[in-house]
C-alpha cells in the first residue's frame, strides 16, 4: 500500500520540479533582461521608448514594428530574428547590423546571460 502512495506522488512532484524549473529560467531572463535591456525597451506591445518595444520581436523582420523610427541600417538589414540573430546580435549590434542606433550598449560577451534574455523574449512573445 505504501508503494502505490509513493507511487502516486511521483508524477504531481515531477510535475512541480518541472514547473519550479520553467519559473526559474523565465525568471533568470527576465532578471537578464531588465539589466541589459530595459533601460532602453519595453516588453509592452507598443510601448516604445529610447529602443522599440520586444513584444513578439522573435520572428519578426527587424525595423518594422509600427510606430517607431528605425536607423535606415536596421530598416535595411533583411534580418528576421530568429534565435540564432537574436544572440549574434545581443553579442555584438555592430557586427550584425552597422551602423544601428543601440549606441552605446557594446553587447554582452556571456553566452547563458544572451540565452536567457532570448528564453525570455520568446516567452513573452509567445514563440
Amino acid at each position: 500500500m505504501t508503494r502505490v502512495f509513493l507511487r502516486s506522488l511521483s508524477l504531481p512532484l515531477a510535475f512541480l520540479t518541472f514547473a519550479a524549473a520553467a519559473r526559474a529560467e523565465t525568471s533568470d531572463g527576465q532578471v537578464a533582461f531588465n539589466n541589459a535591456c530595459r533601460t532602453c525597451h519595453s516588453m509592452r506591445e507598443g510601448d516604445h521608448r529610447l529602443g522599440p518595444s520586444l513584444y513578439g520581436v522573435v520572428g519578426r523582420k527587424a525595423g518594422s514594428v509600427k510606430g517607431y523610427a528605425f536607423s535606415s541600417a536596421m530598416k535595411g538589414s533583411g534580418i528576421v530574428w530568429d534565435e540564432a540573430t537574436l544572440d549574434a546580435f545581443i553579442a555584438n549590434p555592430d557586427k550584425v547590423v552597422h551602423g544601428n542606433a543601440m549606441k552605446p550598449f557594446g553587447g554582452i560577451d556571456d553566452a547563458k546571460q544572451r540565452a536567457e534574455i532570448i528564453a525570455y523574449l520568446k516567452s513573452i512573445s509567445g514563440k
